[in-house]
């Protein structure tokens, strides 16, 4: 391949000019700046097209040419790279999603999220226990993300810290701490104590009839390999703190928009959907260089597993339908978990609130069993900083 070289004083490269440095389809091109690889702008001098900025197409290139000094291998590592820890639980190879060695759609199938703790935790669970709130998670007036937090913390400032305990006292303290997350996220009347998780989301939100598709997305939901709050979750456990701290600190990661709050900014693009048409709102999304949300995935570049297995269980309404069309068309990448989830609550008209609420939920599962396995190999997680900060000063002689 021809050394690779950008005028610096090409910032903003037109798409023709993008597309014959890389040598990739204009669809490629749109998938990379869906995925953030790419930034993109309005063209000043014609609203209708963009410019794309040309640093980052020269990283690209870099790349793809695989020209990687051990260093930038490094640091590329935590941007979607290669693997840097070791773990038993769950892995995405050949397209599909693994939970210790277990197909996960296959898994919803049949199992409830109670058995996948059961198998992730690698010890017996049933049903969440019932738990009272702290005193300072009512549930009046607080928002679903306010209660999870709050329930969190205040058993946080009181738990002991994991190093220390035997792996069956934590996990009878996983079970204690995922039935306080589920009663902090309902705001209606619970089912029967022994009711399993999805059930009990069923009755609270009075959509008995999506009992079976929340049980299977919860199962989808469970774990994703070392996802942003899952890293947290196992730096927090590596330094011994409580198995409550390493959940707040999961929550934590998950309320950014770029994690579990995907579906906040999805709400963005169907507002504009209904101003624009869907596909007018996917271009102008586009134009403004803003990866598009709930499209495409790293680990998934023939598509989403979980979000196919989903969307056969329920119709997509007009606009979701509309909107997957467009998107799909024109960035080249397909629908992923996060548009599955959106869709499913319009799809059964679920509270506003529920997309976070499932995945919060079913994914603490998860956190809860990398905490227990990090927290079993006794070493603290502290990477080292590539500083690109002023030449250090040095003292006179």
């Amino acid at each position: 391949m021809k050394s690779i070289n950008i005028n610096p004083a090409m910032k903003w490269l037109t798409a023709e000019q993008a597309l014959k440095f890389l040598g990739i389809r204009s669809q490629t091109l749109y998938a990379n700046v869906s995925r953030g690889r790419i930034r993109a702008k309005p063209d000043p001098s014609d609203s209708r097209r963009s410019l794309y900025n040309g640093t980052d197409i020269a990283r690209l290139a870099e790349r793809r040419a695989g020209r990687r000094a051990a260093e930038t291998v490094a640091a590329q590592t935590i941007g979607w790279g290669d693997p840097i820890l070791a773990s038993a639980i769950s892995t995405v190879a050949g397209g599909r999603l693994w939970y210790r060695g277990l197909d996960a759609v296959a898994l919803s199938e049949r199992a409830t999220l109670e058995e996948i703790a059961g198998l992730l935790w690698q010890a017996e669970v049933t049903t969440p226990r019932a738990a009272m709130l702290p005193a300072g998670c009512s549930r009046g007036g607080r928002a679903p993300l306010n209660r999870l937090l709050v329930a969190m913390a205040e058993r946080a400032a009181i738990d002991a810290p994991m190093r220390g305990r035997s792996p069956a006292v934590l996990v009878s303290e996983a079970d204690t701490l995922f039935g306080t997350l589920l009663a902090a996220s309902l705001d209606a009347a619970r089912a029967r104590a022994d009711a399993p998780s999805h059930a009990r989301l069923a009755v609270a939100w009075r959509r008995r009839e999506a009992k079976d598709v929340l049980r299977r997305t919860m199962v989808l939901l469970a774990d994703h390999e070392l996802n942003a709050s899952t890293f947290a979750v196992r730096v927090a456990a590596s330094t011994g703190a409580s198995l409550s701290a390493c959940l707040l600190a999961g929550l934590a990661t998950l309320s950014g928009p770029l994690h579990g709050g995907a579906a906040r900014a999805l709400q963005s693009l169907f507002e504009a959907a209904q101003r624009l048409g869907a596909r007018g709102a996917v271009r102008e999304w586009l134009a403004r260089g803003e990866p598009l949300p709930a499209f495409g995935h790293p680990l998934y570049p023939e598509g989403d597993p979980r979000a196919a297995a989903l969307m056969r269980q329920f119709r997509l309404s007009g606009l979701f339908a509309q909107v997957r069309s467009a998107a799909e068309d024109l960035t080249g990448e397909g629908a992923n978990v996060d548009f599955a989830l959106a869709a499913l609550a319009d799809a059964f008209a679920l509270p506003r609130h529920a997309p976070f609420v499932i995945f919060a939920l079913s994914r603490s599962v998860g956190w809860i069993a990398h905490a227990l396995e990090q927290i079993a190999t006794g070493q603290l997680i502290r990477p080292r900083a590539r500083y690109v900060g002023p030449a250090l000063a040095r003292e006179r002689s």
